[in-house]
């Protein structure tokens, strides 16, 4: 992806949240609109915002606005997230839907997050689960 936006996308600004922010959280500072982030979509629950670093083209990330460690803490808040994230997946053909919980599982933002990843034909990206070759 360029550095411009996306069609349809705008970066986010500063505002106020109903939802409580943890200050050392940096998606809890995205929603709360205090840190930047380039959002693609917003529902009510939930954003979908580029990641810092891409892995496909077209990598995004689904966030519930509400402040949870992991998809195991609230399971509401975990299907509302993956509703989300398959409705961007609907439109993308071909996608992993992947999300951690814990550090052993590769969590490194201890808020829920889903990566949604368009893939490709050769696209190089082995996944923690890929057999080493």
């Amino acid at each position: 992806m360029s550095a411009e936006l996306a069609p349809g996308a705008r970066p986010r600004s500063a505002g106020s949240s109903p939802y409580p922010v943890q200050e050392s959280c940096p998606f809890c500072r995205i929603v709360a609109g205090v840190a930047p982030a380039r959002v693609l979509r917003e529902w009510p629950d939930t954003l979908a915002i580029v990641p810092l670093a891409a892995v496909t083209p077209g990598h995004v990330l689904v966030i519930p606005r509400a402040h949870v460690a992991d998809v195991g803490v609230d399971p509401a808040v975990s299907a509302r997230t993956m509703r989300r994230a398959a409705e961007l997946a609907a439109d993308l053909g071909e996608c992993n839907i992947i999300t951690s919980r814990g550090e052993s599982a590769t969590q490194t933002v201890f808020h829920l997050h889903l990566h949604v990843l368009p893939r490709y034909p050769e696209d190089g990206l082995a996944l923690p689960w890929a057999p080493a070759s």
